[in-house]
């Protein structure tokens, strides 16, 4: 600002504007619900000011504007701390566009800016990088769901499942079953892999499974097949296949969702046991679209075709449970909000964004609902594929509006290498209070290192809200 030349550059609200980008989620260490108390005049050098005062809101959530009350002045981002050492320095990098992404948990080297808002209720994730455990050598995906039968079941692509490695046992999907808990568990191939229980029956590929009544659910996407009139490719339909047998066999629908469609690749939001703690009667289905003028599909360019899509536009379906398998016909796709902030639902041709990314969203992605955050987590890429460009995104409600819990480039650098693509968060292994998780990653390694079953214990640290609401509206 002209009357502070020596400040950090910013708007008219002089220095501010730069901070909040700047600053890391660690420096919020509380905050509360104020309502706006109108304006008051303070004299500022010769003149005076106006600025806002507040007072305390009632605890009914009526106030929607917080206030920092208590902060930790010693947290910043090293750009943050570059920048109050140096701000001539600081101006000059602003200015060629290199301004941190201010999530507070970047490690880019690239100018990115999260979608959405900061969560206001997780402030930070943190992994225990000493209980990485890896599996499954050469099989990738795995999204878990938490079964009747107090398991974890999820699908691998392209590898020989536990036990086996990326040719010995190789199928190109492949089902498994995960027993025990978080510190100590064991997979189990059932259906396809090495040692299988059972044979697989088809090809393909899954990022989304659910069990609702001991029946497991899965959309299955094609695998590659030869070029031709009739080529299929991962993007062309998503088809759902159920097991009444805890994925012993499997039986697919005589209907799908196609990318003409633009519906690519979904996933299932996962609730608790048996689907245990669910919202309502519905079940929630994620699809990502697709980006227009893909690039050719045939097998020699395969990597091209797996991307991040842009502009990332994420899409949500409802269905009641009791209909999941039926018919395409009963699946509603989210049109937008009422003028009471109340989702409206309706026709494919109809549907709306739940969430939006001028970066992309990744090609496939991860939901759950999480009790003791009272939240729901969604896991995609953004930028660039197989990079480790992590984007969790938090919600009240399955349609958001959405928040952001972490937004970074080379997630897990100095940990595992550089190439991951897909995280979930199995609820089995959440803590009650919804703190602790387990996250399960993969990555595309080759048959090598994150090409595998990975999974890391971590924790989320809270923000301290004064007067949030301890239970979730219905």
């Amino acid at each position: 600002h002209p009357l502070f030349p020596d400040q950090l550059p910013g708007d008219a609200d002089y220095d501010g504007q730069p901070v909040l980008p700047l600053l890391s989620n660690e420096y919020v260490a509380k905050v509360t619900r104020v309502a706006f108390g109108g304006w008051k005049s303070v004299r500022f050098g010769e003149g005076s000011v106006r600025i806002p005062t507040f007072a305390a809101a009632a605890r009914n959530g009526e106030s929607r504007s917080l206030v920092v009350v208590k902060a930790n002045q010693d947290a910043g981002t090293g750009a943050w701390q570059a920048a109050m050492a140096d701000p001539a320095a600081w101006r000059q990098a602003n200015d060629s566009g290199t301004q941190s992404s201010g999530n507070g948990n970047a490690t880019s080297e690239r100018n990115i800016q999260a979608p959405c808002p900061s969560s206001p209720v997780v402030r930070a994730m943190r992994l225990d990088w000493s209980t990485h455990k890896r599996f499954a050598q050469g099989s990738d995906n795995f999204q878990l769901t938490w079964a009747d039968d107090n398991h974890l079941y999820g699908a691998w692509g392209d590898g020989g499942g536990f036990g086996g490695t990326n040719e010995d046992g190789r199928v190109s999907l492949g089902v498994a079953r995960v027993e025990g808990p978080w510190k100590d568990y064991r997979g189990y191939n059932i259906w396809g892999g090495k040692h299988a229980e059972n044979p697989a029956q088809f090809k393909g590929k899954s990022w989304g499974m659910i069990c609702i009544e001991g029946i497991l659910y899965m959309w299955v996407v094609p695998d590659y097949s030869e070029a031709g009139a009739n080529q299929l490719w991962h993007y062309s339909e998503a088809r759902l296949a159920k097991s009444a047998d805890h994925g012993a066999r499997w039986t697919k629908a005589n209907w799908a969702f196609f990318e003409s469609e633009k519906l690519i690749i979904p996933t299932i939001c996962n609730f608790g046991r048996n689907y245990a703690g669910a919202r309502d009667n519905y079940v929630y289905h994620y699809f990502i679209r697709p980006q227009d003028n893909l690039p050719p599909c045939d097998r020699q360019r395969v990597a091209e075709s797996l991307i991040v899509h842009k502009p990332g536009r994420i899409y949500l379906a409802r269905v009641a449970g009791n209909k999941i398998f039926d018919s395409r016909d009963h699946y509603q796709f989210f049109v937008g909000l009422d003028k009471n902030g109340l989702p409206k639902w309706g026709d494919i041709s109809a549907k709306q964004p739940v969430l939006e990314d001028k970066n992309g969203t990744g090609w496939c992605m991860s939901a759950s609902f999480h009790p003791g955050l009272g939240r729901y987590i969604l896991c995609t890429e953004h930028t660039e594929s197989s990079r480790g460009n992590l984007g969790v995104f938090d919600a009240p409600e399955p349609w958001g509006p959405w928040t952001t819990v972490e937004y970074i480039n080379g997630w897990g650098e100095g940990h595992v290498e550089l190439n991951t693509f897909f995280w979930n968060f199995p609820t089995k292994w959440l803590s009650e209070d919804g703190q602790e998780f387990t996250l399960v990653f993969t990555g595309a390694g080759r048959g090598l290192n994150n090409d595998s079953f990975n999974a890391v214990r971590g924790r989320f640290l809270l923000k301290d809200v004064s007067g949030r609401p301890a239970t979730r509206e219905p």
